[in-house]
């Protein structure tokens, strides 16, 4: 089964495929954002170091099946978000999504990000579109799609209603096909060159 780059460079950031030795670091990341994060991610609110060890676990075993491709937001060394690639949409997509520790919010971060993961989304077999799905309350989040030319294509009121407490219960549907992401000139993060083989 194809999968995609297991690090992806830039000038601001590497994304890197998480390993189980990234307990303590995502743990102290997640634990530090916990107010940054619960408004919008539900799993924060249950955060503890036993649920980033089966989160560490699942990854792995996610990226062996294909079903998920998760990758630690690394800045010198320090873990300081997430965001990955996941099958949780129909045949030919994928969904992203993302988070970053609020010290690091406001420097293009997250926008570099989730470029990256578009430009290695679409290299996968059979892969033809790209969503992002985030609750409409959740400015910084849409404002991240906006700038990478996801286009809104649904707005669809939850049957539960609102899942974290920032919510309103409406979740917004941008999407971006591999048409659409070609044509326009990307910079910033790329795969790094293959490793030497000796």
């Amino acid at each position: 089964m194809a999968e995609p780059s297991a690090t992806l460079r830039s000038d601001q950031a590497v994304l890197r495929r998480w390993r189980t030795g990234d307990l303590d670091a995502l743990d102290r990341a997640i634990s530090e954002s916990v107010e940054h994060l619960v408004p919008w991610m539900p799993w924060a609110a249950d955060h503890g170091r036993d649920r980033t060890a089966d989160f560490l676990a699942r990854s792995h075993e996610e990226w062996a099946t294909g079903e998920a491709f998760a990758y630690a937001i690394m800045s010198d060394d320090a873990v300081i978000g997430g965001c990955g690639l996941h099958r949780r949409i129909d045949a030919g997509g994928l969904e992203i999504g993302y988070w970053l520790h609020p010290r690091w919010t406001g420097r293009g971060l997250a926008t570099a990000a989730v470029a990256a993961l578009v430009g290695e989304g679409f290299t996968l077999p059979g892969i033809e579109r790209l969503e992002i799905h985030y609750d409409a309350a959740n400015e910084s989040s849409g404002a991240v799609a906006r700038r990478l030319g996801f286009t809104e294509v649904a707005r669809v009121r939850r049957p539960e209603g609102p899942s974290a407490p920032g919510e309103v219960g409406i979740e917004v549907v941008r999407r971006l096909t591999a048409g659409q992401w070609r044509p326009r000139d990307r910079s910033g993060m790329e795969k790094p060159p293959p490793a030497a083989r000796g």
